[in-house]
């Protein structure tokens, strides 16, 4: 119970809750977001973070997973489809980087250099979600269908590299799988779309979890405080999700995975000023952050000219974002 009051424990089950409201309000960031948190406060060895994070994810991502599949949001032929290749590759993915080195530290560095740059791909493809979705604006949108044709192999192929970046790094698992879902299946509605991957992600976590338990134990002090504050914060999210602009909080959430992306590539060892420039390196981490926040609108709007819509205005990111969704009912008009 000690363990439970210390300051440590204290920050991680902080961290925990305030991801997880943002997990519980926008349905995406949860080890993206989580691992890194974790990582940069120093709570512990980044494999035992990677494993914690896993372990609360399995137990989060489960009751998420019962709501949908109780209102029948799920496709469960697509979702076994994707289970019978991100499971085995889940599983196997722990054991291919411990099959790379022994020694604790270079096992660290390999592991940030995987997460972060699996952080600059959950954020690339938020932007390649909403590109995908305003080409789907300027078509009308396709014609909707929640019972695809199932198209088996490259269905697999999705599976088994979501299966593979999740065993790694834990980040991935709605990001990576959810882009690739949309691209398959563009008539699949949203909310069939997240219940699809809140199925097929909790055999793929517990997959991960139980691989890197296996190899490198589960830290009891890392878990507790971790489910704790993270499952209350994820249910006060969804409770505020209606009620809070999610387009903003998504944005900011790009610009911190890229963020922590690239800080956790300097971290792994990428010094592109030498050793000893850590100065260097956070500027060039906040400058990161300050050229997003001013030239990404700025390439938005070139893009949206490029396809016959103003720089600025309707359809909003918002609109174009939530495309498809039962709530989404005027961007087909004013497109």
């Amino acid at each position: 119970m000690d363990d439970l009051l210390t300051l440590t424990a204290l920050s991680i089950a902080a961290a925990g809750f305030f991801v997880g409201i943002v997990v519980g309000l926008t349905g995406m960031g949860g080890g993206a977001l989580m691992t890194p948190a974790l990582i940069f406060l120093g709570v512990g060895h980044t494999s035992a973070i990677v494993t914690a994070d896993l372990t609360a994810a399995a137990v989060y991502k489960t009751g998420g997973a019962i709501t949908h599949a109780r209102e029948g949001s799920p496709n469960l032929k697509l979702a076994g489809w994707l289970i019978l290749g991100s499971v085995p590759m889940a599983f196997v993915g722990p054991w291919l980087v411990k099959a790379l080195t022994d020694d604790p530290t270079e096992l660290e560095k390999t592991l940030k250099l995987c997460i972060g740059i699996a952080l600059l791909f959950a954020a690339s493809t938020y932007a390649l979600r909403l590109y995908i979705n305003l080409k789907r604006v300027r078509r009308g949108g396709a014609l909707p269908d929640d019972n695809p044709r199932i198209r088996p192999l490259p269905t697999l192929l999705v599976g088994m590299l979501g299966g593979l970046l999740v065993g790694v790094t834990s980040v991935g698992s709605g990001s990576v799988i959810m882009i690739a879902l949309l691209m398959l299946y563009p008539g699949l509605s949203a909310v069939r779309l997240v219940g699809t991957d809140l199925v097929q992600a909790v055999p793929l976590v517990l997959s991960a979890a139980l691989a890197n338990i296996a190899i490198h134990g589960l830290e009891w002090s890392l878990v507790i405080p971790l489910v704790i504050g993270s499952v209350p914060g994820t249910l006060i999210g969804a409770r505020l999700a209606p009620r809070v602009p999610q387009s903003y909080i998504r944005r900011g959430i790009v610009i911190v995975l890229t963020m922590s992306g690239v800080a956790l590539l300097f971290k792994a060892g990428l010094h592109p000023f030498g050793e000893g420039h850590e100065t260097a390196e956070a500027l060039v981490v906040a400058g990161i952050g300050v050229a997003m926040l001013v030239l990404v609108p700025l390439v938005w709007g070139l893009i949206r000219r490029r396809h016959d819509l103003p720089m600025f205005g309707a359809p909003t990111v918002a609109e174009i974002e939530s495309f498809g969704s039962p709530e989404q009912t005027t961007v087909r008009n004013e497109a």
